[in-house]
């Protein structure tokens, strides 16, 4: 269930963010999803739970090369692939579907698209979707409630120092807002908590990505993502502004750093939390759903 308008960011077009989600890349998953995978799927070596089952939500844009990563780490679990847009299910389950006579058939658990387990899967995979979520808090409820009791979640998203760089440009020429604002990951560790997960672990770093023209900075940017704050410009931009976008770039950089190339900086939120046995709030009636009673009646042995 959506949670309440109110709570959700202010700064995200929820209209915006429905077309995105339906958007299909257009050459793959962007690489910059798939390094954050990469690095994320390293994470895992220090989780000491071994998942009998997982999901991917949305590996389209998410990364299908780290979703390979981490069906190679658990090649016994069954593995699930949930798109949450339906006009994306086909696409990822052809690229993601071994033919008969291929050899990954042989290789581990296959992907499978139909629903995942009623009482959930041990681990739910979700790179770089969060951030683009017109409503962050349902979001993660709906993860809460298709990881398994005991189970874990694996999350990656962009937080607010992303592009500043970018957002100082349009701030100095009185231009609309670069992009919508980003979650802080203590944000994203109470939002966990308030889903129903446990011990939620937050980190996170930077990186600084570079390019030698204009036109290879936007086109990069284009893959990750799109402006959906509701103030952004109201309409198609001239050849004169996207003139003028591109020489403000091209000046930002200099000879003394990063080689003379455009650089900007993305901050990269890693988290991951685990999904505890469910409690009752004790009351003169208590209501319990059949999946939760089981959970509950399983720990208590």
């Amino acid at each position: 269930m959506a949670t309440d308008p109110a709570q959700r960011p202010p700064t995200i077009d929820a209209a915006a963010a429905a077309r995105w989600s339906r958007l299909a890349p257009a050459d793959g998953s962007p690489w910059l999803h798939e390094e954050i995978g990469r690095r994320m799927e390293d994470r895992l070596q220090w989780i000491k739970a071994r998942p009998g089952s997982w999901a991917d939500w949305s590996p389209l844009k998410g990364g299908l090369e780290a979703h390979a990563l981490v069906a190679r780490r658990y090649p016994a679990a069954a593995q699930y692939v949930i798109e949450p847009d339906a006009a994306l299910a086909a696409r990822t389950a052809g690229v993601l579907s071994a033919p008969w006579w291929s050899a990954r058939r042989w290789q581990g658990a296959q992907a499978r698209f139909d629903a995942p387990p009623e009482d959930g899967v041990d681990l739910l995979w979700a790179n770089m979707a969060l951030h683009m979520a017109a409503d962050p808090q349902a979001l993660i409820g709906r993860w809460h409630r298709t990881v398994a009791t005991d189970g874990f979640l694996m999350f990656s998203a962009l937080g607010p120092d992303t592009v500043r760089e970018l957002r100082a440009l349009h701030a100095r020429f009185g231009w609309p807002p670069a992009g919508h604002e980003f979650t802080d990951m203590h944000d994203w560790g109470d939002m966990l908590v308030h889903a129903g997960f446990a011990e939620p672990v937050m980190d996170m770093e930077r990186v600084v990505l570079t390019w030698p023209t204009p036109e290879a900075a936007l086109a990069e940017l284009r893959t990750l993502g799109r402006n959906l704050h509701p103030a952004r410009f109201g309409g198609l931009r001239g050849r004169g502004w996207r003139n003028a976008l591109g020489a403000a770039l091209a000046a930002t950089a200099t000879p003394e750093q990063n080689d003379g190339r455009i650089a900007l900086s993305f901050e990269i939120i890693y988290g991951h939390a685990f999904k505890p046995a469910p409690r009752v709030a004790l009351a003169a009636e208590s209501a319990v759903s059949l999946r939760e009673m089981r959970a509950m009646l399983q720990k208590g042995r």
